[in-house]
């Protein structure tokens, strides 16, 4: 069963830019994708050139990746502040084909303590009652 979640990014570099007061908050680069692929098989967030463009990300390294297509090599993007369900964190971004549907893996789920649920879609951990928790081990 395919799942979608709307997730909200923002150029993480912009924002500590602001916070350092070398740029205004309105000029910080942020999109919205509506309908985001929750993909357990995924582990980063995915993102397709033209959504990487948009949020002016800087490639830092490429990397083995394995895919249902086989093992290819893609770029490492700089970092994004990212929101799920109104719970924020922020990660790096894995360049994916263009066409590509935006990929929420399992790592941003980790991060922010959230679940798939096969009927209900993405939802807070039920293991602690809705409540934020971080796993140290």
């Amino acid at each position: 069963m395919r799942h979608t979640a709307r997730i909200e990014l923002a150029n993480n570099d912009e924002l500590v830019a602001v916070k350092l007061g070398v740029m205004n908050p309105e000029d910080v680069r942020r999109i919205t994708v509506e309908d985001a692929l929750v993909d357990t098989g995924a582990i980063r967030l995915g993102l397709p050139p033209s959504l990487i463009e948009q949020l002016g990300l800087t490639p830092f390294r490429s990397e083995p990746v394995r895919t249902v297509n086989g093992l290819t090599e893609l770029w490492i993007y700089s970092p994004v502040q990212f929101t799920l369900l109104a719970r924020e964190s922020i990660t790096t971004v894995l360049g994916v084909p263009e066409g590509t549907p935006v990929l929420i893996g399992h790592l941003l789920l980790e991060d922010l303590d959230l679940c798939l649920d096969i009927k209900q879609g993405l939802i807070y951990n039920p293991a602690h009652d809705g409540e934020w928790m971080s796993e140290l081990y």
